[in-house]
């Protein structure tokens, strides 16, 4: 069993999403994207959700999962009672909504620990000071044009060339490498 505060805590974690109160209903977005919205007394929840599938999640649950209204029904979304998902379940279809509207570069953010989602939020808005003591001290760092390695080295190459994720991150002998593409 899970309410709003839950979602709000697990919504509120993943990189560029925060929350909105929009007509009385407060709403979780990424950009201008809507990804979960509660009803009015947060009880029920809509989140987005792949048309093609909706209607086997609705048939396996009913007394969770219900279509939205037939307004709604054109995009890609289903709605579900908070009482009838365990924290797990839910964490997991919110963490699903969002990588609906999100760059494919994020999508494996939210399974990483927090230090890591920490670093890459830094990363994302250029907080160089608040992401220094987040980084391994030997850093090793390839963006296909520059192999550096230490972190100091790898804070200013970004600071002066632009930040941009790394897309493979991997633990050697102690040691972190990351590659941009």
């Amino acid at each position: 069993m899970t309410d709003a505060d839950a979602v709000r805590r697990v919504a509120l974690a993943l990189p560029r999403s925060y929350e909105v109160q929009v007509r009385g209903r407060w709403k979780f977005r990424v950009g201008s994207i809507v990804y979960v919205a509660f009803s009015a007394d947060e009880l029920t929840m809509g989140f987005g959700f792949p048309k093609a599938e909706r209607d086997g999640l609705v048939a396996s649950d009913p007394a969770t999962f219900f279509l939205p209204g037939t307004s709604d029904l054109r995009y890609q979304w289903v709605c579900a009672v908070l009482a009838g998902l365990d924290e797990q379940e839910m964490r997991e279809l919110v963490t699903d909504a969002w990588r609906m509207c999100t760059p494919k570069m994020l999508h494996d953010l939210p399974e990483l620990p927090a230090p890591a989602m920490a670093a890459y939020g830094f990363l994302d808005s250029g907080s160089w000071g608040e992401l220094r003591p987040l980084l391994h001290p030997y850093l090793h760092f390839d963006d296909g044009r520059v192999s550096l390695r230490g972190r100091t080295k790898v804070l200013d190459h970004l600071r002066e060339n632009g930040a941009k994720p790394p897309v493979e991150v991997e633990v050697r002998d102690g040691q972190i490498y990351c590659w941009v593409r």
